[in-house]
C-alpha cells in the first residue's frame, strides 16, 4: 500500500516519513510489508487511508501544479483528506487527530459492541423503516449508516438489531444483505460515548478556512468556514453518510469530472452509479 507512490514521488515519501514520525511508529512499514492482520486494526487502518490519499494527492501536485479542484469531498475518514487538500487543516495535524478518532472509535466499540451489513437494492426510505422496525423488535440500535449510491445501503447497530434488519431487508425484496468484517457501529449512536471526546479534540486541532468548499457527509452542502467545518467532523462519528445526495450537490457546483485519490476505486465506481454522465477517475499508483 503506497510502496511504488513513494519510490516514485518525493513527495509521498515525505508523506510516509511524516507518517512515522507523527505517530511514533513505522506506518510505511506496515503499510509496505504488512502484517496485513494488524494494518487492517482500525488504530492503524484510519492513519494509514489518510496517509495514502494525502501522498496521492501531493503526488498528483507533482505534475499539475496550481491545480485546484472546484470543492472536496470525502467520504467518511475520507473528510480528512479532503480538508488537507481543501487547505484547511495541515497533513500532520489531520493524522494526529485521525489517530485519536481511531483511538476513541475503538474504544466506543468496546465498551457498545456492533456492526455494520451493506444492503442492496432497496430504497433508503425502505430501510429507514427497516431499521426502525429492527430496533423495535430487538431494542438495540439499528440504523442507516450510509447511502452510498442507488441501491446500496450500509446499516449499522447491535449484533441483533443488525440481524434482524437484515433479515426484514431480505423480506422486502433486498438482493443482498450481508454482514461487513467490521466490530464498530460507525456512523451511528453507539459512537456516542465519545462523541464530546472527539468534538473537543476537533476543536483544538488548527483548522482554518477551507480554499475550496467541502460537500460534507452530513449535510450534503457545501461548507468553508471553521465552525461548520468543526461541526461537520464531530457530527459524522454519530451522523450518517449522505454520500448519493452529496455527489448530486458536487455535480450541482458546475463540476464534470470527479478524482478519487486512495488506495482503490472504491468511490469513482459509487459516483458513476450516481451521476453515469460524468467523468470519474481513480489515482492511487505511479500507473494512475
Amino acid at each position: 500500500m503506497g510502496r511504488s507512490l513513494a519510490q516514485a514521488y518525493p513527495s509521498a515519501a515525505t508523506t510516509f516519513a511524516a507518517a512515522d514520525r507523527v505517530l511514533g511508529y513505522s506506518l510505511s512499514r506496515l503499510c509496505w510489508e504488512g502484517p496485513e492482520a494488524e494494518l487492517n486494526q482500525t488504530l492503524h487502518t484510519q492513519p494509514a487511508l489518510l496517509t495514502h490519499s494525502v501522498a496521492v494527492w501531493r503526488a498528483f501536485l507533482e505534475g499539475h501544479p496550481g491545480f485546484e479542484p472546484r470543492c472536496v469531498a470525502g467520504h467518511s475518514l475520507g473528510e480528512f483528506s479532503a480538508l488537507v487538500a481543501a487547505g484547511a487543516l495541515e497533513y500532520e495535524a489531520a493524522l494526529a487527530l485521525v489517530r485519536e478518532r481511531a483511538r476513541l472509535m475503538t474504544r466506543a466499540g468496546d465498551t457498545a459492541p456492533g456492526g455494520m451489513a451493506a444492503i442492496l437494492n432497496l430504497e433508503p426510505a425502505v430501510m429507514a423503516e427497516v431499521c426502525r422496525e429492527a430496533a423495535q423488535a430487538t431494542g438495540e440500535v439499528v440504523v442507516v449508516a450510509n447511502d452510498n449510491c442507488p441501491g446500496q445501503i450500509v446499516i449499522s447497530g447491535g449484533a441483533a438489531g443488525l440481524e434482524r434488519a437484515m433479515a426484514l431487508a431480505r423480506e422486502r425484496g433486498a438482493r443482498r444483505a450481508v454482514r461487513l468484517a467490521v466490530s464498530i457501529a460507525a456512523h451511528s449512536p453507539l459512537m456516542k460515548s465519545v462523541a464530546e471526546e472527539f468534538a473537543q479534540a476537533v476543536r483544538r486541532a488548527p483548522i482554518t478556512v477551507a480554499r475550496v468548499p467541502l460537500v460534507g457527509n452530513t449535510s450534503a452542502e457545501p461548507i468553508s468556514a471553521v465552525a461548520d467545518l468543526q461541526a461537520e467532523l464531530s457530527a459524522q462519528l454519530t451522523s450518517p453518510v449522505r454520500w448519493t445526495e452529496s455527489v448530486q450537490r458536487v455535480q450541482s457546483l458546475g463540476v464534470v469530472s470527479f478524482i478519487e485519490l486512495g488506495s482503490k476505486d472504491v468511490l469513482a465506481g459509487l459516483v458513476r452509479r450516481i451521476l453515469p454522465e460524468v467523468s470519474a477517475t481513480s489515482l492511487g499508483t505511479p500507473e494512475d
